[in-house]
Parts: structure tokens; C-alpha cells; sequence
């Protein structure tokens, strides 16, 4: 970090965002939707169904959060640190690592106070798991980091 300049300022932003956004959206799902089965937004094709998971993505690993916190929070510790010793790293670098930091912590923040994370995005079309906003984020950063290994090309001489 340089003073009067915030390094990798894309990455935080994304990070800040994506944590807020999914926080909020499973509140709003716990406070509105927890005593419904579910809620047709497009029946039969997209519905917000609150849903509690104890595992890992698809369920895997359920009943297991115990270890299963610890990886979130060191997952999101060592981003943080990455985040803040990281020099060059391009938007599409900044705005993935940011994605799944936002993923990561907002997971573990459920896992540490919930003991559970809130899912509730149901996509019946295809018959996918129900997950949540921090699930995305994930998955988004994946993308992004994709494309930063893929289309961008770095100066030469530089890592």
C-alpha cells in the first residue's frame, strides 16, 4: 500500500462489494423466506428457496463445517495478505482474486456464526444445487483468472 494511493484498489473494491452483496442477500433471504418453501421469481425455471447447507459446494462433506470453517478462514486470511503484498496485478487478476475473496469470507462468516451457509438461488430449469451469491462470487473470480491466464499478456522482463 502507497500512501494517497490504494494498491490493488479494484481488488478491494470487488471483494468489499462481493461480501456486502451476499451478507445482505442472505439476511434478506433468512428474514423473508426461511418460513416459505420457496419462491417462484419464473416457475418451474427460477425460484429463491431458502435452503441450509453444513457441507462444502453441492453438499459435499456435510455435517463437517467444523474443518470446514478453518479452510474458509484461511482461504480468505491468505487473500487478504495476497491482496495487500501483490504489485502488478492486471484488472481481470484483481477483480478474480476480489471475487473469490468475497466468496470465501462470506461463506466462512455463515460456517463461524450460522454453524450453516444460506443458499437460496434455485435454478429448476436444470436441475442444479440451490447456492448463494458468495457461490457465484466464487465462481466469477475462477473466470476472471481464466481470462487473465489466457488473453493477457504481460510485458516481457516482468512477473
Amino acid at each position: 500500500m502507497t500512501f494517497g494511493k490504494i494498491e490493488n484498489s479494484l481488488y478491494w473494491a470487488t471483494a468489499i462489494l462481493g461480501l456486502v452483496l451476499d451478507q445482505a442477500s442472505k439476511y434478506l433471504v433468512v428474514q423473508y423466506l426461511k418460513g416459505l418453501r420457496s419462491f417462484p421469481v419464473i416457475d418451474g425455471v427460477f425460484h429463491f428457496t431458502y435452503a441450509t447447507n453444513t457441507g462444502a459446494a453441492f453438499s459435499l462433506f456435510s455435517g463437517q463445517i467444523d474443518w470446514l470453517k478453518w479452510v474458509s478462514m484461511i482461504v480468505s486470511l491468505g487473500l487478504v495478505g495476497f491482496g495487500l503484498f501483490s504489485k502488478n496485478l492486471n484488472r481481470w487478476e484483481q477483480v478474480g482474486y476480489g471475487c473469490i475473496l468475497a466468496g470465501a469470507a462470506g461463506n466462512g462468516i455463515d460456517r463461524f456464526v450460522a454453524g450453516y451457509v444460506v443458499d437460496f438461488i434455485d435454478i429448476r430449469i436444470i436441475r442444479f444445487a440451490i447456492f448463494n451469491i458468495a457461490d457465484v462470487s466464487i465462481n466469477v473470480g475462477l473466470a476472471c483468472l481464466a481470462i487473465a491466464v489466457l488473453f493477457v499478456t504481460r510485458p516481457s522482463g516482468k512477473i
